[in-house]
C-alpha cells in the first residue's frame, strides 16, 4: 500500500469512529414503570455511609444490607426498577449536595429528620423511633455522662448524637473532652482502643455491635432524645416522595415492615 492509500484509510477509519462515538447514547436518566423520573434507567440510586449497621452495611460476600436497604428495596419493587446503593460521606448527604448534584435519587442513611435537614431535603414519613445510648468497655463503672468528668467521650461527627451531647455538656457545664469522629468503625474503634472511655450512637447500632462483639461493649444508658429516621428526597421531587411513603404505608399494613424490623433489628416495641 501506497503512503497516500494508507492515509486514506486512517481517514476512514477514523471517520467511522466518529460516527460510531456520535451515535453512542449516554444514559442521562429515565422514568420508572408507574412514571417517576429518575437519574439512572431501570435503577433506583441510593446514597448511603457505610458502615451502619443494622441500617446499611457489607455483608461477608461485601453486598450492602440491612434495614434501611430492605425497605427502600419495597420502593425499588414499586417502581418496577432495582436499588443501587452508593457510599458517600454523610455531610453529603444531610446536606442536600448528593441528592441536588444527581449523585442519587433517594437518601437512605439511618438519618435523623429535623427541621434544619427539612430546610435541604424532602424527608419521607418517619420509618424508626431511635434513641441515643452511652456505650462504654464491658466492666467500666460509667453510668451517667456526669461520670465522665474529666474524660474523652467520643461520638460521630456531623449526627444528632454529637449535636445532643454537646448541648449537655455545654448547658449542664460539664468537664467532658467530646471527640468527633468521620464515622461509625472509627468511633467503634476508638473505644474498642481505649482512645475514648465511652461512646455516643444510637442504641440499635450499639445492640448490633454487642452482637458481634459479645462482652467487650456494654450499653450504659439511653438518652430518649425523640428522634425519629426518614428517607429523604430531592426538594420538590413529589414524584418520588409519594412512592417512598406508599411503601413504607404498604408495608406496615401487610405485616412485611415488623418482618423487616425482626430481621435486623429484634422485636418491635408493643407502643
Amino acid at each position: 500500500m501506497n503512503r497516500q492509500g494508507y492515509f486514506q484509510r486512517i481517514v476512514v477509519v477514523a471517520a467511522a469512529a466518529v460516527l460510531v462515538a456520535g451515535c453512542a447514547k449516554e444514559d442521562t436518566g429515565g422514568t420508572s414503570e408507574s412514571g417517576v423520573p429518575l437519574i439512572k434507567s431501570g435503577v433506583l440510586t441510593t446514597c448511603t455511609h457505610l458502615p451502619y449497621a443494622p441500617f446499611q452495611s457489607k455483608d461477608s460476600s461485601g453486598k450492602v444490607v440491612g434495614f434501611d436497604v430492605a425497605l427502600i428495596d419495597l420502593v425499588a419493587t414499586k417502581l418496577g426498577v432495582t436499588q443501587e446503593i452508593v457510599d458517600t460521606p454523610f455531610e453529603g448527604i444531610k446536606s442536600g449536595s448528593d441528592l441536588n448534584s444527581g449523585k442519587c435519587d433517594v437518601a437512605a442513611a439511618g438519618m435523623t429528620i429535623t427541621d434544619e435537614r427539612k430546610q435541604v431535603l424532602d424527608f419521607s414519613e418517619p420509618y424508626f423511633d431511635a434513641t441515643q445510648a452511652l456505650a462504654v468497655l464491658t466492666g467500666s463503672p460509667v453510668k451517667t455522662l456526669e461520670e465522665l468528668a474529666g474524660k474523652r467521650l467520643g461520638v460521630q461527627g456531623g449526627t444528632t448524637g454529637e449535636d445532643y451531647i454537646k448541648k449537655q455538656v455545654a448547658e449542664k457545664k460539664l468537664d467532658i473532652e467530646v471527640v468527633s469522629y468521620r464515622d461509625l468503625a472509627a468511633l467503634q474503634q476508638a473505644l474498642a482502643t481505649n482512645q475514648v472511655v465511652a461512646a455516643v450512637n444510637d442504641l440499635p447500632v450499639w445492640n448490633e455491635y454487642i452482637k458481634a462483639n459479645p462482652s467487650r461493649v456494654a450499653v450504659a444508658a439511653g438518652f430518649d432524645t425523640g428522634e425519629q429516621y426518614g428517607f429523604a428526597v430531592k426538594k420538590g421531587n413529589t414524584a418520588l416522595l409519594t412512592t417512598v411513603n406508599e411503601a413504607i404505608a404498604a408495608a406496615r399494613a401487610d405485616g412485611t415492615y415488623d418482618k423487616i424490623y425482626a430481621t435486623w433489628i429484634g422485636d418491635k416495641p408493643t407502643s
